[in-house]
């Protein structure tokens, strides 16, 4: 079977598109969508990627907003995001338990949507 070789977009609605952009990229780094063809998108990191349809019995997810969908972020060091996301205002939950497959924590975007930051094991 071929198969697809990675994500290559997040589409999402948003009541403020440009607002949302400047939150993200401000906070995350993730860069505002290119006006033209000729200017560089967002590279993220290599890594592992979870695609995973959440049934109606998970609707109160933390993992998805009211909007029913949510997004993970990778981080290299959760401890030094919260900091600087606290330090921005921005309220951010961190799971007290540390998985196998590394720490998590939650929080919202300025729409309400869900994100949460994963320090994969290993990597700080």
């Amino acid at each position: 079977m071929h198969r697809v070789a990675g994500i290559g977009g997040f589409f999402f609605k948003a009541n403020d598109p440009d607002r949302l952009s400047r939150w993200y990229a401000e906070h995350f780094g993730v860069t505002a969508p290119p006006d033209s063809y000729d200017e560089p998108v967002w590279t993220q990191s290599a890594g592992e990627t979870v695609f995973a349809p959440f049934g109606p019995e998970h609707a109160d997810s933390p993992h998805l907003g009211s909007s029913g969908w949510g997004i993970n972020f990778r981080v290299d060091d959760l401890e030094v995001m919260v900091h600087q996301l606290r330090t921005a205002g921005i309220e951010v939950e961190v799971d007290a338990e540390v998985y196998p497959n590394g720490r998590f924590a939650q929080l919202a975007d300025p729409e309400g949507n869900a994100v949460q930051l994963w320090e994969p094991s290993g990597s700080s």
